[in-house]
Parts: C-alpha cells; sequence; structure tokens
C-alpha cells in the first residue's frame, strides 16, 4: 500500500463512512437520548435578555418519537418532556430536523419553507425561536 492509498482511504473514511455513521446514530437515537442531548444544548443558553414570556412545545414525529417544551420566563429556560397546554407555537418535525435546526445547521425558516417543519400558533412568538438557538 502506498501513501496515496493511505489518504485515499482517510477520505473515504471521512467522507463516505462517518456522515453514514452519525445517520445511523440520529436514526436509532431514542426519544430519551434526543431529549437528553437537546436540553444539554440548550440549558446554558443566556437568556437574560428576554423580556417576555416565550412557550414553545416540540413533537417529534417519526423514529424516536415524543414531545417536549421549552419556556423563556423572567430570565430562566425550562426545558421539561412534558405537554405544555398554554404555549405560544408548536413545532412538528422529524429528530433529525429539530437537531439541525438546534445545531445551527439548519434556519428554522428555511425548515418550514421547506416544508420540514409545522408551525402552529402565534407566528409572530415563534419566529423568536431563532433568537433561543442563537443564545446557546
Amino acid at each position: 500500500m502506498s501513501l496515496t492509498d493511505g489518504r485515499k482511504n482517510v477520505n473515504f473514511v471521512n467522507k463516505i463512512c462517518r456522515p453514514m455513521v452519525e445517520s445511523a446514530k440520529e436514526e436509532n437515537m431514542t426519544y430519551a437520548d434526543f431529549f437528553a442531548e437537546i436540553k444539554g444544548k440548550f440549558l446554558e443558553a443566556d437568556i437574560s435578555g428576554v423580556q417576555e414570556h416565550l412557550a414553545f412545545q416540540f413533537n417529534i414525529i417519526g423514529e424516536g418519537s415524543g414531545i417536549f417544551y421549552v419556556e423563556a420566563k423572567e430570565g430562566q429556560l425550562s426545558i421539561e418532556p412534558y405537554e405544555y397546554f398554554d404555549r405560544d407555537a408548536m413545532f412538528t418535525a422529524t429528530g433529525e430536523i429539530f437537531m439541525k435546526i438546534a445545531e445551527g445547521k439548519l434556519d428554522p425558516v428555511m425548515a418550514f419553507t421547506m416544508q420540514k417543519l409545522k408551525v402552529e400558533g402565534n407566528i409572530e412568538k415563534a419566529l423568536k425561536l431563532k433568537d433561543l438557538i442563537d443564545r446557546k
């Protein structure tokens, strides 16, 4: 095997194998795993500048389906694995789409435009989801 063959193998692993493994990991993620990862990403967000009350419910459909809510209230962020009946907006998508949005890889407005994210409720407040994501 030559040095060039080794680089080809590394490129193969980086470009082909790694994304396949990551995709499989996301597809097999349970709701509990997904919720723990999302909560971990946002629990440290600085929302001290958010003065208004925001309550969002997220409905995960497909693999690892479940429900959780995010509430911004008095400068504190709560993320809990429950339904929130007095919500401002409700978002529905697959876990993969929510994870891409949470990681900043997919803009929520673009996801809505591409019909990968369904939004119900107060659209003006729903648009503030991006602000919460940017604060993490």
